[in-house]
């Protein structure tokens, strides 16, 4: 029986289960197999490629750490595909962070450029979705607060929503690592309910100037809340902490930010 890619021919047997894992990338990023689909099963492939069922093991394993698919056990399990490399990706960008030993100060000041070029090209390029998206954000985020709930979640969906608006998936990828970062520095510090009022308010005053296409007025109100947020990460939680660098701590939070 041929592959579904048409694949059948037999891999060089050195780090067969790179060669594996490379293959089964292709299928999906070709669309092959999309988000949802299951895979053959590792009998199909270890047929396929002509490789013994540890090696594609091997190769299933390496793929789900690189988040293109996640292993189920069971009955009903199998190799499923999935949409979790940007998350993966983010996990590894922090890590080089901290193996860098990267200040906070330094991610602040790198985030406050990226974020003026977001911003920037969303005013060209958003559109009338892209604007509903981010005020139904905040609408959520305003509820949250009602109810004297941090809205963390909202608030680094809000910056990836301005990322997405720009139209360049390079712009989403580098937002969401940089937010990865901070994201747990927030959840864990004593102003995060006050910082995410401040948040809102700045937030609703950004969106007015990109419905406006009021680019002066939206870059100086990014500067305006870049000082917030550095105010918060890097003189505050800085001086409690006495760290310096973004710490292993950062690790957990992915969906938690300023």
């Amino acid at each position: 029986m041929k592959s579904k890619a048409g694949f059948s021919s037999r891999l060089n047997n050195k780090r067969a289960f790179e060669n594996v894992s490379t293959r089964i990338k292709k299928w999906i990023i070709q669309g092959v197999f999309k988000p949802g689909d299951k895979l053959p099963s590792e009998t199909e492939l270890a047929r396929q490629f002509k490789v013994g069922r540890q090696t594609v093991r091997e190769a299933l394993r390496l793929l789900e750490l690189s988040g293109f698919l996640t292993v189920r056990k069971g009955a009903y399990g199998g190799s499923i595909i999935t949409n979790t490399i940007l998350e993966t990706l983010s996990q590894s960008f922090l890590d080089a962070v901290q193996m860098k030993n990267i200040s906070v100060a330094e991610v602040v000041a790198a985030r406050g450029e990226i974020d003026k070029m977001v911003l920037a090209q969303a005013i060209q390029n958003a559109t009338a979705e892209d604007i509903a998206f981010l005020n139904e954000n905040i609408r959520k985020a305003e509820q949250k607060l009602a109810r004297n709930v941090p809205p963390f979640e909202e608030n680094i969906t809000f910056h990836t929503a301005l990322a997405k608006a720009t139209h360049n998936g390079i712009f989403v990828i580098v937002v969401e690592s940089i937010m990865t970062i901070m994201a747990d520095f927030l959840s864990r510090s004593p102003q995060a309910l006050t910082a995410s009022r401040k948040n809102i308010k700045d937030h609703k005053a950004i969106l007015k100037s990109l419905i406006e296409r009021d680019e002066t007025r939206a870059l100086a109100l990014t500067d305006n809340h870049l000082k917030l947020v550095e105010d918060i990460f890097v003189t505050s939680f800085d001086k409690k902490t006495g760290r310096k660098n973004v710490s292993a701590s950062g690790k957990k939070s992915l969906r938690k930010s300023a």
